[in-house]
């Protein structure tokens, strides 16, 4: 069944409806119509099965049917993600995803090759958070991942955070192995993690000081050097098996 995206501040149970893009995408690319029946959510658990009322260009009135609430996953992987060049970030968003990253942090680091202003940064984000609601449309993700405004490793670790478990990925000789890290903490632990993954050419010993200055925990990913979209998704794989149970 057809998935459609409706914001949370657009979400009334009584009147949903498909704005913009989404009512575009139900007219005019799917060629759906009054009586067809579709799966509507709001990204933050909320999800109703709808019946099209009325199909127009830029408006899509549907009827519910039904409606559920998902609850909010327990354990939550926020990903630090240095940006990688090309589409590369554009995978990265789609992955974490689909394996459940409740947020994400695109890192603009010292060996970053793509550097952004502020107005470039904005356009990212709205941009980049698109790419996400797209990919939980078509996963059946019904918690959308929040994409923050791309910001500087400094900025991040400034930041008031609640995280039980931070983790840096590291090729220095101080690292450990990721379950070895994991295996000497409570599952509780892993309720609140953030992962920080750096740029091709790894984070720089500046930038590592800092993390670890700011309670994360150095890891290596094994003796193959990682592309930085690899380790991203190893990270978050692993973590998700280990969160389970």
């Amino acid at each position: 069944m057809a998935r459609f995206y409706i914001a949370p501040e657009h979400w009334d149970l009584e009147r949903l409806r498909l704005l913009g893009p989404e009512a575009h995408h139900c007219r005019d690319v799917l060629r759906m119509a009054a009586g067809d029946t579709a799966t509507v959510f709001n990204g933050r658990g909320l999800k109703a099965e709808v019946e099209l009322s009325s199909v127009r260009r830029d408006l899509v009135e549907c009827c519910c049917l039904s409606w559920t609430q998902e609850p909010e996953p327990v354990r939550r992987v926020t990903l630090a993600q240095a940006i990688p060049k090309g589409k590369n970030m554009e995978w990265i968003l789609e992955k974490a995803t689909e394996l459940g990253a409740a947020g994400i942090v695109p890192l603009l680091t010292t060996r970053t090759v793509v550097q952004l202003d502020e107005r470039e940064a904005l356009r990212k984000q709205e941009k980049w958070q698109r790419v996400v609601i797209e990919a939980a449309k078509q996963c059946g993700q019904n918690w959308v991942p929040r994409v923050e405004l791309p910001q500087k490793i400094e900025t991040l670790l400034a930041a008031s955070h609640s995280e039980e478990l931070r983790l840096v990925a590291s090729l220095g000789p101080a690292a450990r192995h990721l379950k070895t890290v994991l295996a000497e903490r409570p599952r509780e632990a892993l309720e609140r993690t953030l992962v920080l993954i750096g740029p091709e050419g790894d984070f720089t010993p500046a930038e590592l000081a800092l993390a670890e200055k700011n309670g994360c925990e150095p890891i290596t990913l094994g003796n193959i050097i990682l592309r930085t979209e690899t380790a991203a998704m190893y990270c978050l794989s692993v973590l998700a098996h280990e969160g389970e149970g």
